[in-house]
């Protein structure tokens, strides 16, 4: 494979800089190294099974951008190859099942502009252009036969003008008016959504000739090939205001143009998430695996379930009934026996299967851990991207139900830090709920010392805090901070009853958890009470506010991405399906339950922390208007308090100097009210 060996990390070179680092003294976690870090997702087993193909993202500083590469590593993990190098990002990996090439999509320039798939041929040479479709393409899979694609692509407006040649002397002429026709019509990131629905196309790859699968009638998503080739499952969505239910169902169609798709599900609440969700093929193409969702109304709180059904249709059959935990990605085992896939499980993320006939859950492996993703080989070798407390996500072999390191790029770095010890607890809330969590004890603990202690509350609420490398809670450890992960209710990974417990009550049950937690955490001597911060993102802003307006003991807080009046942001955020299906239309619920999910806003008056509000100045998801709401309030009524906006950015903040600074600002913020007499200064412009 001599094209391939460009850039090549070898192992050996790895275990040098490995030993070296183990033998220096250990050090703190710094603010710095959040951009030393490296991303590694998104595992793919070449179809020999000696090579998985995977992608890391790393941050060039100067740039102040996050750059995404494809790289690889051998089976036996004595090579790690970097396969591409240009300063746009690659991403998606896709072996052809013939394995002579290795596909990535791209934006890098070439003979068309935007997104594209490209081909690095395993005999050598560099990587060549390989489609050149004009609207958005956002994924694509490849035939069994190794010959078509299909591709995943939001065409572009044909009354959009022509873009711009080199040259062009003409001015640029005016962007025309945003138009608004459909139920939901805003997404964070996507912006006004008034593009065409996602479509597939076939692509050849021996002539380039592209025809369209399906049409502009149904919003496609997550293909699937069948085994044979003739035929390919999709999620999609189709109907007048098909986007206000958020409903997804299984289809399948001939891949061939003019072909009719079929709709075999007929379910409110089939998931479309791609590689978590699509549906999947058994290897004899009768079958189909698929997740359904806990459905339209609770759709926030959604606890996946797995399902399979024949592929020509007829009623599904949910497998694993008992399992009261949500899964994901499922995958057949190559002799279609048994569907392997990801269970969300207090804390945890782990892989386990069941056989196809339906039978017991089995665990492939034990916890304390968090799989993020997996990779099934035609001979059934299994890859994953698997993450500690300790140590971040690297791709491992799992064999015989233990993992074995392929990968190896943040090695050296965790060898150098001496990283806070993470616990796991529970308590009881005052209502009697059991509230599990983490806690992370100071990088240099010492025992019988009280510390000042943060409470930082995770986003969702459909997530959950587990046993994975989380450097925001590590550097906050590493500044002299217990820090305290509470897994409230509405968090995932507890089954669906917890996760769907606030409903329509939103900052009520969750408060009660998170005081509890903080009771905890004071009543065993670890926490300070006298210093005592809170914080969060989205949902995690959210709560910050109702905790702040109902318990005064916390001296500082950070509300990031956050509201505590929805009713102001009906029509304004991308919630709308949300709002009508879970609250109601307030013309015809009437106020109250409004009022009642508004109690931090109405009640500002009761605020004494003081407060610091951050927010992307584009954010579609929670708008900034919901954190100046709450500072406008604070500052109105004397409360200390900021509100920093990051410039062009969404609901997460990409721009890595925007990425730095927040973490500095929380730092400073919590620092001044908590550590006073060794409060840093934020470093970041302001």
């Amino acid at each position: 494979m001599p094209g391939f060996r460009t850039l090549l990390l070898g192992a050996a070179g790895l275990f040098v800089s490995f030993a070296l680092s183990q033998a220096a003294e250990p050090r703190l976690l710094k603010v710095d190294d959040m951009h030393l870090l490296r991303e590694v997702r998104d595992p793919q087993v070449s179809p020999d099974g000696k090579w998985v193909a995977y992608t890391v993202s790393s941050v060039d500083v100067a740039a102040d951008k996050t750059d995404t590469d494809v790289w690889m590593a051998s089976w036996d993990g004595s090579e790690q190859v970097r396969l591409t190098s240009s300063a746009e990002n690659e991403n998606a990996p896709r072996w052809s099942p013939d394995g002579r090439y290795l596909a990535f999509l791209s934006g890098r320039p070439g003979k068309a502009k935007g997104t594209q798939v490209w081909l690095l041929d395993r005999m050598g040479g560099e990587a060549q252009q390989l489609t050149s479709v004009k609207g958005k393409l956002s994924a694509y899979e490849w035939s069994p036969d190794s010959k078509r694609l299909v591709l995943v692509v939001q065409d572009r407006d044909a009354d959009d003008p022509d873009e711009e040649k080199p040259g062009d002397q003409q001015p640029k002429k005016a962007p025309k008016p945003i138009v608004v026709n459909r139920y939901k019509f805003k997404q964070d990131i996507i912006g006004y959504l008034i593009q065409h629905p996602a479509r597939l196309y076939l692509f050849d790859i021996a002539t380039g000739k592209t025809e369209a699968l399906t049409s502009q009638s149904i919003e496609a998503a997550a293909p699937s090939w069948s085994p044979d080739g003739r035929s390919i499952a999709f999620l999609g969505k189709e109907g007048k205001d098909a986007d206000r239910y958020n409903t997804s169902n299984v289809y399948v169609l001939e891949a061939r143009e003019g072909a009719a798709p079929k709709q075999i599900t007929h379910y409110d609440g089939v998931k479309a998430s791609a590689s978590r969700a699509r549906p999947e093929w058994n290897p004899d193409g009768t079958r189909l695996v698929y997740l359904q969702s806990t459905g339209a109304k609770l759709d926030a709180y959604n606890m996946n379930r797995l399902a399979i059904m024949p592929a020509s249709g007829g009623e599904p059959r949910v497998l694993a009934a008992k399992l009261d935990r949500g899964v994901a990605a499922p995958r057949f085992s190559a002799d279609g026996a048994s569907v392997v896939f990801l269970v969300a499980d207090d804390r945890s993320e782990y892989l386990a299967r069941v056989p196809a006939s339906d039978g017991a859950v089995e665990k492939l492996i034990r916890g304390p851990l968090v799989i993020s993703s997996v990779a099934l080989g035609k001979d059934g070798r299994v890859a994953v991207v698997s993450s500690t407390d300790t140590t971040s996500g690297e791709v491992h072999a799992l064999e015989n139900g233990k993992l074995r390191a392929l990968t190896h790029h943040n090695d050296a770095l965790m060898a150098e830090l001496k990283l806070g010890v993470t616990e796991e607890f529970s308590c009881k809330a005052k209502d009697g709920n059991e509230v599990h969590g983490l806690i992370v004890k100071p990088s240099d603990y010492q025992p019988g010392r009280k510390y000042p202690t943060l409470l930082r509350i995770h986003g969702g609420p459909n997530g959950q805090d587990g046993h994975s490398f989380s450097f925001e809670r590590q550097i906050l450890a590493a500044s002299g901070y217990v820090v305290v992960a509470v897994n409230y209710r509405g968090s995932a990974g507890r089954g669906e009853k917890y996760q769907t417990a606030i409903a329509a009550d939103w900052g009520d049950k969750e408060v009660v958890d998170l005081e509890a937690a903080m009771d905890h955490v004071v009543s065993i001597g670890l926490a300070d009470p006298s210093r005592l911060g809170v914080g969060g993102w989205s949902y995690g802003g959210i709560l910050t506010d109702a905790i702040i307006a109902r318990d005064h003991r916390f001296k500082a807080a950070t509300s990031g991405a956050g509201t505590a009046l929805p009713i102001a942001l009906y029509g304004v955020d991308q919630y709308i399906v949300q709002y009508d299906e879970e609250i109601g239309p307030p013309w015809k619920v009437g106020l109250e339950p409004w009022m009642k999910i508004s109690y931090a806003f109405l009640h500002a008056n009761q605020i004494t922390t003081p407060t610091l509000f951050l927010g992307g100045e584009k954010d579609f998801n929670v708008p900034l208007e919901g954190g100046e709401q709450m500072y406008q309030a604070l500052r109105s009524l004397g409360v200390p308090t900021e509100l920093v906006i990051y410039p062009g950015q969404f609901h997460g903040i990409t721009r890595p100097s925007y990425q730095k600074d927040r973490i500095e600002r929380y730092l400073a913020w919590y620092a001044k009210y908590l550590k006073p007499a060794e409060a840093p200064v934020a470093t970041g412009s302001r």
